[in-house]
């Protein structure tokens, strides 16, 4: 199975750290966040894995040279340009082939059983599957009683896109940031970059285009525990959730 860790981001939240290292390497319990999420990906079954670079990628590609992690490992550089979620991934297309790829981010800690992930998503015939929770989030999707993508709500502002989407009886989940992309996920992908002219740009804008002929679903995990280390507060908190994960 392939899978994708997205470790290009400039870890604004995480300076002075990143100041001078890129938030991949950032260390909870002295092990690199980087190296958790490449352990958990092969004890998933995961043996091609692909990991965008940018902000200081030279100490990425160094930390991935000097480990033998037992997979096959290949770097999707994007030194010239940061191309946020979206770009990144379309980048990278190039080195999936036609396989279904799982999309990690490289900040995030969780329980979740991919393998078991990558199962539905296969079984349920999605383009795209959406690993979500019902925990609390400021943001929600918003998915419709057959377990498709609606919408997204933004509960501070009551803010929804579509609009439409406010009258619609949705269930509403905390996306975790973890997901699966197909071929036909990716052709798409391709044509919203062109339609809009842009190199780099959020994956979930993407989602929220509802692109034409593509199924987006989801799987509900209940017991998911998730946190994103992606800024100091949470990172502070990282000991307690590897006691809750492990």
């Amino acid at each position: 199975m392939k899978a994708m860790i997205l470790a290009a981001g400039l870890g604004t939240r995480l300076r002075p750290w990143t100041l001078t290292h890129p938030k991949a390497l950032v260390p909870v319990e002295g092990v690199p966040m980087l190296e958790r999420v490449i352990r958990k990906l092969k004890e998933s079954g995961f043996d091609e894995i692909v990991i965008n670079v940018h902000h200081f990628s030279d100490q990425i590609v160094d930390f991935i040279k000097q480990n033998d992690f037992g997979v096959q490992i290949q770097v999707s550089d994007e030194s010239d340009m940061l191309r946020d979620t979206g770009g990144g991934i379309l980048r990278a297309s190039y080195l999936f082939g036609d396989d279904d790829v799982l999309i990690h981010n490289v900040d995030i800690l969780s329980n979740a059983d991919l393998r078991d992930l990558m199962k539905w998503h296969r079984r349920n015939s999605n383009d795209i599957t959406l690993l979500t929770s019902s925990r609390d989030s400021s943001r929600k999707l918003l998915f419709s009683d057959n377990g498709e993508l609606a919408g997204w709500h933004n509960l501070v502002k009551d803010q929804y896109r579509p609009e439409s989407a406010r009258e619609l009886p949705c269930d509403e989940e905390a996306f975790s940031g973890i997901y699966i992309i197909g071929k036909q996920g990716l052709n798409a992908l391709r044509k919203y970059a062109e339609k809009i002219n842009a190199e780099s740009f959020p994956i979930m804008e993407f989602f929220l285009s509802f692109p034409e002929g593509i199924k987006i679903g989801r799987m509900k995990v209940s017991n998911l525990v998730t946190l994103d280390i992606g800024k100091p507060e949470t990172l502070a908190r990282a000991e307690e959730y590897l006691d809750q994960i492990r």
